[in-house]
This record gives C-alpha cells, sequence and structure tokens, in this order.
C-alpha cells in the first residue's frame, strides 16, 4: 500500500542519516586522535581521544581491530588501539610512521571473524564505520601521509 512505502521510505532516510552520523563522526574520530600524535605524548593519548569522542555519541568502540606502525613491513609495532588512558602506552617519537584506524559500531562494541577468515561483523548486526590514514610524527606535529 502507499501508506507502507511511505513508512518503508521514512525508516530508509532514517537509517540512512543514522548511517552517515557515524561514518561523520568515526572520521572526527580520527582527527581528534591524531591531535595527540605529538612527540613525547603516550599511544594512549590517541586512543584515549578516538575513544571519548565515539562514546560520546553512544558508539561502540571495536577493540580487536587496531591502528600499527608502518614501516619496513605494512604492520608494525606499536599498536595504536582507539580507546586507552592518558599517559599510558609507547611514548611517540618523532619520525614514527603509525596507521590511526578508528573503528566505530552504531551499536555494542563486539565484532566477530566469520568463517571465512577474513569478513569481520559486529555480534549485534548493526552498521559499523572505519577511517584509516598513516601519518608522521614530526618535531612540528603530525603529518598525514594518506589524506
Amino acid at each position: 500500500s502507499v501508506r507502507d512505502c511511505a513508512q518503508l521510505s521514512r525508516l530508509l532516510l532514517q537509517a540512512g542519516a543514522e548511517n552517515q552520523k557515524l561514518i561523520d563522526v568515526t572520521e572526527e574520530c580520527f582527527f581528534k586522535g591524531i591531535r595527540k600524535a605529538i612527540a613525547g605524548n603516550h599511544i594512549g593519548d590517541i586512543g584515549h581521544a578516538v575513544q571519548t569522542h565515539a562514546e560520546s555519541f553512544g558508539y561502540g568502540v571495536v577493540r580487536e581491530l587496531v591502528g600499527h606502525g608502518v614501516g619496513e613491513k605494512l604492520h608494525e609495532d606499536p599498536a595504536v588501539p582507539n580507546y586507552g588512558k592518558y599517559n599510558s602506552g609507547v611514548v611517540l617519537q618523532e619520525g614514527m610512521t603509525l596507521a590511526i584506524e578508528p573503528m566505530s559500531t552504531l551499536g555494542k562494541k563486539d565484532v566477530y571473524l566469520e568463517d571465512n577468515d577474513w569478513t569481520v561483523s559486529t555480534a549485534d548486526g548493526l552498521p559499523s564505520a572505519h577511517y584509516e590514514n598513516t601519518v608522521l610524527i614530526t618535531k612540528d606535529g603530525v603529518e598525514i601521509l594518506t589524506l
């Protein structure tokens, strides 16, 4: 019926708006995190900034997947979690290259690996978002290498 179609259209628009907000906030989390990517700060400072921003919108913050150092290999130490405590973890140093990768969920933070050993899904089936860039910590602050 026309009424059912109109109701479905409203629900789809609402879902689209909620998903776009999740995407936007996840991107904002990246920029909140890199403000803390300064020589002398700690890895936990980045994660804390990401976590605080995402959770202020009621979003979950994925813990099983994290950012990482980048060097001779794509994935190196240190791990760069999207959660953490200020003044904890590795001290950031000039010259470090890091992939900072906020991952937020519309619902709970829990995820699982599908049987194909590749696909990661949210445990509650709700949408998630991921935003990533690689940054270089310099004497003058942070430079985004992949924007």
